[in-house]
């Protein structure tokens, strides 16, 4: 080994160093969260100051230190594969053997020693690296930024104006990360996922389609949209002119009930019109997170989607939007309820949700089932509305009747299905009735003629009897 291979030894040392370095600095920053930072600020510990101005902006630091990291490690390798070329004759393997050995380097010296340090000692190591980074931005900061923007022009498409290292996926990591070691829940876990994926989901994903919307029409009463929100359960109805697609307005309970107490409301004769609101309305493709904040900058709880050809698609509320977030938000009365629960001999209460051939194989009868898969679809598509609780329908013999509504949205939970007793089932129970107890009250019979506590020779439905003494 000649002494410059001695000196591209020691070189590609100090680079593998450096971006050991690097590495370390960038883990941190990525690490440390910016409470951790204003509490070092308010402490006064220093460095402080410059952590919290990286923080702030991290990508404009993060794209410089992996810049250089790059840097330093092709360089190291550059110079290692230098000094291998000299020792070894035969030139591929004098290549084989120096990338081997400098991706074994960069990945333990460079990729997971200086990187775990830098997440265990996130908030030590950050304080002492914000300085330095600071100072590298002033000098080399707008090489960075020029790479990005040639790497733009270069790449199909919209470019990223930051570059696209400091990404969300890096983010999600690191959520991921805090929750294996422990340091946040998993339902906190996924409710912060959950805001990354808001900016991705549009109104479409999570509006009441069109089909499940209860509204009135512009002329009715005020006594009969009160009526309606009460049966119903919802406080904002859509109030709607010549058809869904039509409409002109939100009818608030608190005004309906306001209305009705007012001293010049006489017999209900004010319409919903003259109360209602003006609607806002939303196409189903915008971003929901944008939704968010209008809605929020609005005061308003409730928009009307429009479709690409201008119908009514749905309509959607905050409370959408904020259980993509936290999930499904349940009522007070909410309350889980069996699949199928025998009410009496000739009714059942069955959920919403329950199968339509289900129902049918239970009491062998055929139900159109075609175009719906469960109760309510079915009760709905029989009604040609949103069914509410009591809208009944019968359909081959049996009687289904909307029970209850349950959850956020108010739909209906249970439906009670009826069948009438055929003669031979209430032939079948008289008999059980006259088994189990005292036969001369069956039906409201008395007993004629017969001495106290004896039973007559035959009853209403003309079977003898056997005589017994009391």
């Amino acid at each position: 080994m000649t002494g410059w291979d001695v000196v591209l030894a020691v070189v590609a040392g100090f680079l593998v160093v450096l971006a050991a370095l690097l590495a370390g600095m960038d883990a941190a920053l990525s690490r440390v969260s910016r409470v951790r930072v204003e509490e070092l600020v308010r402490e006064q510990r220093r460095g402080a100051r410059q952590l919290q101005t990286v923080v702030a902006d991290p990508p404009r630091y993060l794209n410089l230190l992996l810049l250089l990291r790059i840097a330093g490690e092709l360089a190291a390798t550059v110079a290692v594969a230098a000094v291998f070329l000299d020792l070894r004759p035969v030139r591929w393997q004098a290549l084989l053997l120096a990338a081997g050995v400098m991706t074994l380097v960069s990945y333990v010296v460079v990729g997971v020693a200086p990187r775990t340090i830098g997440q265990q000692q996130a908030p030590r190591v950050a304080l002492r690296a914000a300085g330095i980074t600071m100072a590298l931005t002033r000098v080399l900061g707008p090489l960075a930024r020029l790479l990005i923007v040639v790497g733009n022009a270069l790449t199909p498409g919209k470019g990223f104006r930051e570059g696209p290292f400091a990404s969300e996926a890096e983010l999600r990591d690191l959520v991921d990360l805090a929750e294996e070691r422990q340091v946040i829940e998993h339902d906190e876990r996924q409710m912060i996922h959950s805001v990354f994926e808001l900016g991705d989901t549009l109104v479409r994903g999570v509006m009441v389609p069109r089909t499940d919307m209860v509204f009135i029409e512009r002329d009715k009463t005020v006594r009969q949209a009160l009526a309606l929100a009460l049966r119903s359960g919802f406080s904002r109805i859509p109030v709607v002119g010549e058809n869904v697609d039509d409409v002109i307005g939100i009818v608030y309970l608190k005004d309906l009930v306001r209305r009705s107490q007012e001293p010049r409301y006489i017999d209900g004769r004010d319409v919903v019109e003259e109360i209602m609101r003006s609607p806002s309305f939303v196409p189903e493709s915008k971003p929901v997170d944008e939704l968010l904040k209008e809605m929020q900058a609005q005061q308003i709880h409730m928009a009307i989607v429009i479709d690409e050809y201008g119908g009514t698609a749905g309509l959607v509320t905050i409370e959408d939007i904020l259980e993509e977030i936290v999930g499904e938000i349940a009522d007070e009365y909410d309350q889980e309820t069996p699949p199928v629960e025998q009410v009496d001999e000739c009714t059942t209460r069955v959920t919403a949700r329950f199968p339509v051939d289900e129902v049918a194989a239970m009491y062998d009868v055929e139900l159109d089932s075609d175009d719906v898969e469960t109760v309510g679809g079915l009760l709905a598509s029989a009604l040609g509305r949103v069914p509410i609780p009591g809208a009944t329908v019968t359909l081959r013999g049996l009687t289904f009747t909307a029970e209850s509504a349950t959850g956020r949205r108010n739909q209906i939970g249970t439906v009670l299905i009826t069948r009438p007793m055929t003669p031979d089932e209430a032939r079948d129970e008289a008999r059980d009735q006259i088994s189990d107890g005292a036969p001369d009250r069956v039906r409201g019979q008395e007993p004629t003629g017969a001495p106290v506590g004896a039973v007559p020779a035959e009853n209403r439905l003309g079977e003898p009897v056997r005589e017994r003494a009391v």
